[in-house]
């Protein structure tokens, strides 16, 4: 009896070449999972610095992802995550073409320091307001503030009543709710945002994008006007000849709805722009620096 069922775990027992075959299709198979996510990683930084269009984008993710199965591909992205990643990086390229044009920019306000306000009027968008200023700290520091601590700048621009991550999508892409703040004398109602945003690193520099976006779980505010951003954009960089001190651009693009003249829109935009530059400034002198990396 004994032998009998030796003899037939024998032959129920994988053979050596069977267990080899099977860790061979294994090994391939981890070894494809790798190199999709390696090639999808890869083509969302190529996808910010230009390559096909958006909808050519996803059909290649799911292309790369059907090649390993439904399993892979409910690790990665749902539908909806695509689309908030796909419109973050069209953001991001839209406004860093604007920013590119050096023609038709028109100065709106100059302070004594050297901070600049610029405007210039983009077809399909209306006006844009451009700020332009230099920060006497290292660029890490101001990525550490704009985007690792972004829910706590209610806490010093008093422009912002609060910023709520409301959904994080991988390591670039957010999506937030912002409540922002009356402006003096009322001539500017409560107004708040809904708006899927954008990070990356080129080499020394960093960009930060934004668009207004729908959310399922933060519909629109009894009492409270959704406005809508974007694409707007922020560009960090080292201040040439001192690396200690930081280049901002700031691209405003927003449509604050409701009734208002665009000359109270005009004052109260490039206002804002002036006053977020003093309210960083002396947030980061009155704060230490920790560690911070881009």
């Amino acid at each position: 009896m004994a032998s009998t069922v030796a003899a037939l775990g024998s032959q129920l027992a994988p053979s050596k070449d069977k267990k080899k075959s099977e860790g061979s299709v294994l090994s391939v198979f981890q070894g494809l999972r790798h190199q999709a996510v390696l090639a999808i990683g890869q083509e969302l930084n190529r996808r910010a610095l230009g390559g096909p269009t958006p909808g050519a984008w996803i059909n290649q993710a799911r292309r790369r992802s059907s090649l390993l199965g439904s399993q892979l591909e409910d690790t990665l992205y749902s539908d909806q995550e695509l689309a908030y990643i796909q419109q973050g990086e069209e953001a991001m390229q839209k406004a860093l073409g604007i920013l590119s044009s050096r023609e038709g920019w028109k100065k709106e306000n100059q302070q004594a320091n050297g901070d600049t306000v610029l405007s210039k009027v983009v077809p399909d968008m209306g006006k844009v307001f451009r700020l332009e200023v230099v920060v006497d700290q290292p660029m890490e520091r101001l990525y550490e503030e704009l985007v690792e601590h972004m829910e706590a700048m209610g806490e010093w621009n008093p422009n912002v009543k609060e910023i709520k991550v409301l959904q994080k999508i991988g390591k670039d892409t957010v999506i937030t709710h912002e409540l922002a703040a009356e402006s003096a004398g009322n001539l500017v109602g409560p107004r708040d945002f809904v708006s899927v945003r954008c990070t990356k690193r080129r080499g020394s520099t960093c960009v930060l994008a934004g668009t207004a976006t729908r959310f399922s779980e933060m519909p629109e505010q009894k009492g409270i006007i959704r406005g809508e951003h974007g694409p707007t954009c922020m560009v960090l960089r080292p201040l040439a000849g001192s690396p200690s001190k930081t280049k901002l651009t700031w691209l405003l693009s927003i449509d604050l709805k409701g009734w208002l003249p665009k000359t109270i829109i005009n004052q109260v935009l490039s206002q804002t722009q002036v006053d977020f530059a003093n309210h960083l400034r002396k947030h980061l002198e009155s704060s230490p620096a920790p560690d911070a990396r881009c």
